[in-house]
């Protein structure tokens, strides 16, 4: 009963939509779909190939976020058997929202994908994709949360080596998006989430970003730390973008 996908879907504050929604439709080079809901309030970032992974929502009220849409056959067995592991039931819509057991929001929604979309290629040559949502846990919450989502998603699960913090649930072939969950040094707080992206080339990906509007906010060796126009956080890393 695992999700044979996951979508990333970022939901934006009324007055930050607009700069959000066109960030993210110029850094990752795809098309946006038709507005959709009753509000007009959901839309798709379309790849030039492949299937969706990435979605955007404007939100009545409250701040921005980022949520989860694990796509399944069957979201009302699937809903009963993630409140079996912790998770709590807050609607069901047809689709199910619900909060994992340190509070992040998911949805199990049953809309068809199968085939991931392709790396973006840019000016200079370099490639880049949204392949992972990491999933930012308070400590005293991490152990419980990891596995919550290992359990819901049977994901294989890895270490990272050299960073004991990182726990990969590792995406399974044909899926677009790996999940990353980070041990915060924060004892207690709300369970929150960001966007990754894979880089052939982590500079020239971040100085793209940035003359889009993103600010960089911290440089290791491995990755970049930057916000994008509405103040998000998100990451480039020099993972394998393919």
């Amino acid at each position: 009963m695992r999700p044979f996908w996951t979508s990333a879907f970022l939901d934006l504050a009324a007055e930050s939509h607009a700069d959000g929604l066109g960030f993210w439709q110029a850094a990752t080079g795809w098309s946006v779909s038709p507005v959709r809901g009753e509000a007009g309030e959901f839309v798709t970032l379309l790849p030039p190939a492949g299937d969706d992974h990435l979605r955007v929502q404007r939100l009545a009220s409250g701040r921005s976020r980022l949520h989860l849409d694990l796509h399944v056959d069957d979201p009302r067995a699937a809903a009963d058997r993630a409140v079996s592991l912790g998770a709590r039931e807050i609607a069901d819509l047809g689709y199910v929202v619900l909060r994992s057991p340190g509070g992040f929001p998911f949805c199990l929604v049953t809309h068809p994908a199968s085939t991931p979309a392709p790396a973006s290629s840019w000016p200079g040559g370099h490639r880049s994709s949204v392949d992972q949502v990491c999933l930012d846990v308070p400590a005293q919450l991490h152990d419980r949360e990891l596995t919550f989502w290992h359990a819901l998603t049977g994901r294989e699960l890895a270490g990272s080596p050299g960073h004991p913090e990182f726990h990969r649930l590792r995406r399974p072939d044909g899926e677009p998006l790996h999940l990353l969950v980070q041990r915060l040094a924060e004892p207690l707080g709300e369970v929150r989430a960001h966007l990754d992206l894979a880089a052939s080339d982590v500079a020239a990906e971040t100085a793209r970003h940035e003359a889009l509007g993103a600010r960089v906010v911290a440089t290791f060796d491995e990755w970049t730390v930057l916000t994008d126009p509405t103040g998000a956080a998100y990451c480039i890393t020099g993972r394998n973008p393919q």
